[in-house]
Parts: structure tokens; sequence; C-alpha cells
């Protein structure tokens, strides 16, 4: 596992100008991504598994991805992100990985993606902010695939906005979170950022997107996952961990 302390100027020099970016502006969303590759390497580490095979969900620009790669030593992902631009700038940044053979990546929607893979094909599939986007029924249908992609005993893994029960709570630490914006990206002189960023949790607060905590669990539970565990609930952001049964 990278030490914490190395983790900051690691990511820094790799994935530069977008992971200083996402620190300033929603620090919570960066720490997730790094609790994500830590769940990986503790569930390598209690199972035996010396060369995982993990199908990466939203892989955007590779910061989720580094946080894998720097968690397992010996590991090969499949990152998959609809968005040309953002894997386009993690091809970049984790091309030494593409061509050592660690990581592949695949220019593809999730759901599309996950159905193009055998049932029983993948030790562990990890995400972070990318579940909170889809809409319900979509949501729902990428559960199904990733529990029939996964093997016996596999991981879900997932940081990720999870939206608290009590709607009052959440959406005060949700104007908190748009207070941060402000003050950032204002200050920086980033107001397109900001409008981006805006729009988005409109999105991601609407009725038809929003994951919240408790349906989100039962969810999991529904298509068959064991083991269903929140932890390091941090605001509005949580990690979500879960195993398909042996």
């Amino acid at each position: 596992m990278t030490r914490v302390e190395n983790y900051d100027a690691l990511f820094s020099g790799i994935i530069g100008q977008d992971y200083d970016l996402l620190k300033q502006i929603c620090p919570l969303a960066a720490e997730m991504s790094r609790l994500v590759g830590v769940r990986v390497a503790e569930y390598c580490q209690q199972t035996g598994q010396t060369h995982p095979q993990i199908f990466e969900l939203g892989g955007g620009t590779g910061i989720t991805t580094l946080a894998l790669l720097s968690a397992v030593e010996n590991l090969d992902i499949l990152s998959v992100d609809k968005e040309e631009t953002m894997q386009k700038q993690a091809r970049q940044s984790l091309k030494a990985w593409q061509q050592q053979g660690r990581l592949d990546f695949l220019l593809e929607d999730a759901l599309s993606a996950l159905k193009s893979q055998p049932d029983n094909n993948f030790d562990i599939v990890a995400s972070a902010y990318t579940l909170h986007n889809f809409e319900h029924s979509y949501r729902r249908e990428v559960i199904a695939e990733i529990y029939r992609v996964l093997k016996p005993g596999g991981l879900f893994v997932n940081g990720d906005r999870y939206a608290l029960d009590d709607i009052t709570q959440h959406t005060r630490l949700t104007q908190q979170e748009v207070h941060g914006y402000f003050e950032v990206l204002s200050r920086l002189k980033r107001l397109d950022i900001l409008e981006h960023w805006i729009i988005h949790l409109f999105s991601d607060e609407s009725e038809n997107h929003v994951m919240r905590e408790t349906p989100a669990l039962k969810q999991l539970a529904e298509h068959g996952f064991q083991e269903i565990s929140l932890t390091y609930r941090q605001q509005v952001n949580a990690l979500v961990s879960a195993l398909k049964p042996l």
C-alpha cells in the first residue's frame, strides 16, 4: 500500500493539475479515491490475492486508477469510461502501466462494457464517483451486471456520493459543499469550472439520480451481495463495499 505521506506528491507528479485541482475543489473526493485503493489492498491481503483482475467503472482522468495501481503491486485493470477526452488524459498519464501490461482501457458506457464481459470474470469491480451519475433504472442494471461479472467471493467497492437518509441534514451539507466551490473557484478565477460543477450538482441531487444511502445498500442486497458495509462517511461521501458470496 502506498504510504499516506507520499500519496499527494505521487499523484501531483503523475496526474498533475487534475489531481491538484480536485484536491482544492473537493478534497473529500480525492480522499475517497485513495480509500478505494486502500480497501482493495485490504481485500487482497485478507484473501491472499496475488494477481487480482480489476474492472474499473468510470476511470475518468485516472485518479482512482492510479490509487488502485499504487495500492497493490501486482494487479491488472480494465478501466472503462465513455468520455474520450478524460480517458485520453488517463492514457497519457498512466501509459507506463499500460506499457507494462497492467492496465488497459475501454471507451464505452458502463452498462455496455459490463455486458460484454463473461460471467465470473473479475476479482474486483472498483469505482469512484460514477454510480451516482446514473439514473435509477440504469444503475439497477449496472449493479446486476457487476454481480454477474464478479467471481464468487469477489469484491465490489465504490467511493461515491451516498446521500444521507436525513434529507434536511443532507441539504445542509450540500449547501456547505457549494459554498466551498464558490470560495475556491472564485479565488482561482475559474468561473467556467464553477458553472460546470453547479450544473452537474443539480443533476446529482435530482430525484431520478440521487443515490440515497439506505435504498442503495438495500439494492446491493437485493441483487445477492453480502457483507455490505458503508464506512468512512465524510459529509455526503462514503465508501461502500460488498462481496459476492462464494
